[in-house]
């Protein structure tokens, strides 16, 4: 008897070829893929016509021949509203790019390196500093350093009239000690947010361009797992965004 005989195996038993259907599935999943990036590729130079003959390569390669609103042809007129809706926003990014480059070099001239750190993602720029830097331990009124480091950052932000800023507060993730008059984190992180916001409003910033917000212990940007780490969890971040026709 052989192995096969032994695993109950029949030697004239045909054995079914694997199903192949996932072949055309893949095959319409690289379709897809190619037709959008080839989509991306006529966008990012922003031309209206090879816009609209890509667009409608995407639709024959997918097989749309109806005339449902998923595959109605687009109107010139429509086209160029798309268009110059991407051209805004890439003068958008652009802007934001200049205005984070600017910042980078004053940082430099005014001896904030290490002090302070600046993102830029997404067309939105982001400014933190330690809470250590603004405000006493476990405490939410301002330091004189830590105004006199936010009046720094008010010479820079008055300039940037079409910036909307957002004051972010955020703590680590142990809550008030004991005997604290503070009922959580969620109460100090937005207390420290509006302390800055009025102290920017009593330089003279246009209270249209401020709002405040406290988010406790979200987003640490480290683990909380040593005092460093706490520490640098502990700041405030002034996110800078610019909207469309600002």
């Amino acid at each position: 008897m052989s192995a096969d005989d032994d695993l109950g195996f029949d030697d004239d038993l045909d054995v079914p070829e694997a199903p192949s259907e996932w072949l055309t599935t893949l095959a319409d999943m690289s379709m897809l893929l190619m037709s959008f990036f080839i989509m991306l590729f006529s966008m990012s130079s922003l031309d209206v016509k090879k816009f609209s003959e890509s667009f409608s390569s995407v639709r024959s390669a997918l097989g749309s021949t109806g005339k449902s609103p998923m595959t109605a042809p687009v109107a010139p007129a429509e086209m160029s509203t798309l268009v110059e809706q991407a051209r805004v926003r890439q003068r958008l990014l652009g802007e934001q790019r200049r205005v984070y480059d600017q910042f980078r070099s004053f940082v430099s001239t005014k001896g904030l390196d290490g002090v302070v750190a600046a993102t830029l993602e997404a067309g939105k720029i982001s400014i933190a500093f330690p809470a250590g830097v603004l405000f006493p331990k476990d405490g939410v009124d301002l330091t004189e350093e830590g105004k006199a480091r936010l009046r720094l950052l008010y010479d820079f932000l008055i300039k940037t009239a079409g910036e909307r800023i957002n004051i972010r507060g955020f703590t680590d993730d142990q809550p008030p000690g004991p005997g604290s008059r503070f009922r959580d984190n969620w109460e100090v992180s937005s207390l420290r947010s509006v302390a800055v916001l009025r102290y920017l409003l009593s330089l003279g910033m246009p209270s249209n361009r401020l709002t405040a917000t406290g988010l406790a212990d979200l987003e640490p940007l480290y683990p909380n797992d040593t005092p460093d780490h706490r520490a640098r969890n502990q700041r405030v971040e002034f996110v800078l965004e610019r909207s469309i026709g600002e």
